[in-house]
């Protein structure tokens, strides 16, 4: 379920992260969540890492989840301590209180999914779509 759990987030990380480069009232310089392409690029290595570890095993997307979990609640306490009503980051990542809140709200949930999840075999897929017993894959 971590597997499943951290593919969903890192598909619409990847998503994100796109719709960041194009002009849309949502994402993006001026939008709802207001992003500069450092925090675009960002989501989108979010979601690469995400994505990667959903093809992994259950406890690693478990672990990244729990991991971007965190680093999302410490984004948002920084955000609300050094730009409360929006600015850059740490002079890189573009925020304003949307998106403080929103990584109070991914922070909590990745955290939550990562501790509660879990289930699988904890071994990788094979190129067949199952599992071998040695971790590797079946020919």
């Amino acid at each position: 379920m971590a597997k499943t759990a951290a593919l969903v987030f890192g598909v619409i990380f990847v998503l994100v992260g796109i719709l960041g480069w194009i002009p849309n009232p949502i994402v993006g310089a001026g939008a709802l969540f207001d992003t500069n392409h450092i925090h675009d690029l960002v989501h989108l290595a979010i979601g690469i890492v995400l994505i990667v570890v959903a093809l992994m095993y259950e406890s690693s997307a478990a672990l990244a989840m729990k991991v971007f979990g965190i680093i999302y609640l410490l984004v948002a306490v920084l955000g609300f301590i050094l730009v409360p009503s929006g600015g850059l980051i740490l002079g890189l990542v573009e925020t304003n209180m949307a998106d403080h809140l929103l990584h109070v709200v991914l922070g909590v949930i990745l955290v939550a999914l990562g501790f509660m999840l879990k289930g699988g075999s904890g071994m990788p897929m094979s190129a067949t779509g199952g599992t071998s017993p040695m971790g590797g894959v079946r020919m």
